[in-house]
């Protein structure tokens, strides 16, 4: 039982890891936590495998774009890891908070597969209020 929990904890890690290394811009350091086969998915958006999913990712690597997370809460079961967070995107002056759920599943160590689930009602709420805001602090 405890190799299990080393093994769950292990996986938490692994994954709180991954998004405060996006979310700090260290994005190099988040690509190393990715399997080599990677899979990222996201509600009824194309899977990104391998390459493709790397290259979305480097491109957070600017100054004109961020990434901030704010987990709620983190669970995992063996070598899978669920999320239940707030994501912000950050594209220029706007900033796009929204509720995501996540699955994370880990291959020797690395995440395999990149699940996420949102609203997009919540999304474009979240894209309109960061729009005025903006709005808002220019004038």
């Amino acid at each position: 039982m405890t190799q299990d929990l080393e093994v769950q904890q292990d996986a938490i890690t692994t994954v709180r890891k991954f998004l405060t290394a996006l979310e700090v811009g260290a994005v190099a350091e988040a690509l190393e936590l990715l399997h080599a086969d990677i899979v990222w998915k996201n509600t009824s958006l194309p899977d990104l495998a391998g390459g493709a999913a790397r290259k979305i990712l480097q491109g957070l690597d600017r100054d004109a774009f961020g990434f901030a997370v704010e987990i709620h809460h983190i669970a995992a079961d063996g070598n899978i890891v669920l999320t239940d967070r707030t994501d912000i995107l950050r594209f220029g002056p706007v900033r796009i908070a929204f509720w995501v759920t996540g699955t994370f599943e880990l291959r020797d160590g690395r995440i395999i597969l990149w699940h996420d689930h949102f609203s997009w009602e919540n999304f474009l709420r979240g894209t309109a209020v960061g729009v005025f805001r903006a709005a808002l602090s220019r004038g």
